[in-house]
């Protein structure tokens, strides 16, 4: 018993390790940028729906012909809950955090409850 529970301090106490979810949902750079995974679908930065490569903690996807880049791969890596690694082509990898709530979903919320 002692063993079991010194066992799992251990393993919540280790930094750096992607314990959140998953990777789906909307994130947002800051310069503004924004795209949105649901599965193997994203919604590019550039609002370009496509498919990509979804793994639970990981996602990767070239950009469309229509998208500034085209032809890149954009790989990305969960790093917790409310922050994700990006990287677009051979380009430093920058974290992304995810979005807060919308501005529209937000005064619904306010008019309706």
């Amino acid at each position: 018993m002692r063993l079991a529970v010194l066992s799992l301090v251990a393993l919540t106490a280790l930094p750096g390790l992607a314990w959140a979810d998953a990777i789906d949902g909307a994130w947002c750079s800051n310069n503004g940028r924004r795209f949105v995974i649901s599965g193997p679908q994203i919604t590019t930065p550039a609002g370009t729906a496509t498919t990509g490569d979804y793994g639970r903690h990981s996602f990767s996807y070239t950009v469309p012909a229509s998208d500034p880049g085209a032809g890149s791969v954009v790989r990305m890596i969960l790093m917790g809950e409310y922050h994700v690694q990006v990287q677009e082509g051979a380009a430093a990898p920058v974290v992304w955090d995810r979005c807060g709530p919308s501005i529209s979903l937000l005064l619904r919320r306010r008019l309706i409850g």
